[in-house]
């Protein structure tokens, strides 16, 4: 089979489509073939050997969230039929999903619904049972409050925007760095957007809010936005942390601690999202999550935001285009459609 595999971390061009054996199933896990692979942003961070959950052995192939077709059971499995349709977590550290095959285990693998494609339904996976549990678990949105989405016209963003409305979100303020991006927030359900790259953006979201601030922000870019979200947040409002794209350390000192918690005594609170932990520790809730996810998307309640789909060989061209933030959506790779 073809797969893309990673013999050395570095840039996009490290990614190398080739072709290696197929992955047997053995007596556990389920065989599937698979059409759709997402490309998410912790794909990029492991590649460039960012600081990562998981241990990375070289070689090893990206991607842990896949579509497809059952092809084969494990010899000791109960699970859907060859043939079935799914979708799934592949690989037990998170990783092998850019590949024709790939293996999952009977837990992590779902029946897609017959009104779902392939590529919506991997786009689902991680990000949007991400927002979810961000929201729904881990922040506790509730009806009639306000919420900050930076990155609001990207993947998980933009499952946010729908996902908050569906809480009964009373103001949902996307925030993105380009018109484009604005315009997709927008068309998510955003209430209203602000330009994040201009220097007085958290005055505006002030602005919107009457001066109180928002309930919940969530925020994956680090650095100079995560400082700059702190101000729009306000009493009893809950921040969530989700990634960290810009890759730049957080300046997060004792007496920034200090000031974040008692400015004036807010009663504010900080949370860090971590999806292989719900996976791990409390899988029920984010089966839950993805069960809740998969009724709205088959509902049209909740629109998949798939924006670019490419043959699993152009991989470093995804890559450099999520990079250098030229995507709006998710990003999908097709392992049998031609390069």
């Amino acid at each position: 089979m073809h797969a893309v595999r990673v013999h050395t971390f570095g840039p996009p061009d490290v990614l190398v489509y080739e072709e290696i054996p197929m992955p047997s199933p053995g007596p556990g896990p389920i065989l599937i073939r698979v059409e759709a692979v997402a490309v998410n942003y912790a794909d990029i961070m492991r590649r460039s050997n960012t600081p990562y959950p998981f241990p990375t052995t070289l070689p090893y192939i990206p991607g842990s969230q896949v579509a497809g077709v059952v092809a084969q059971l494990g010899a000791d499995v109960a699970g859907p039929p060859v043939g079935t349709p799914v979708f799934a977590l592949v690989g037990s550290d998170g990783s092998t999903g850019y590949a024709q095959f790939a293996t999952a285990a009977a837990a992590q693998v779902i029946p897609i619904p017959p009104n779902l494609g392939f590529e919506e339904a991997c786009g689902l996976v991680v990000a949007g049972v991400s927002a979810m549990l961000i929201l729904r678990d881990l922040a506790g949105l509730r009806p009639g409050e306000s919420i900050l989405i930076p990155g609001a016209g990207g993947g998980l963003g933009g499952y946010a925007v729908q996902i908050a409305k569906l809480l009964g979100a009373g103001l949902v303020i996307g925030a993105a760095s380009t018109v484009a991006k604005r315009e997709a927030a927008l068309a998510h359900g955003a209430h209203e957007v602000v330009d994040y790259t201009q220097p007085d953006w958290p005055n505006h979201v002030r602005d919107l809010t009457d001066g109180a601030g928002v309930d919940v922000v969530l925020e994956a870019s680090g650095a100079k936005l995560f400082a700059e979200s702190l101000p729009c947040l306000g009493a009893f409002g809950r921040m969530v942390v989700y990634g960290m794209a810009s890759r730049q350390p957080l300046t997060f000192d004792d007496a920034s601690i200090l000031d974040f918690f008692y400015r004036p005594a807010l009663n504010q609170s900080l949370h860090v999202f971590n999806l292989g932990l719900w996976f791990g520790l409390r899988p029920q809730g984010a089966v839950d999550a993805l069960t809740k996810l998969i009724g709205y998307a088959a509902a049209g309640q909740v629109h998949v935001p798939v924006k670019l789909v490419l043959p699993l060989a152009q991989a470093a061209t995804a890559h450099q285009m999520i990079e250098r933030r030229e995507t709006i959506g998710k990003v999908i790779l097709k392992p049998w459609l031609e390069r």
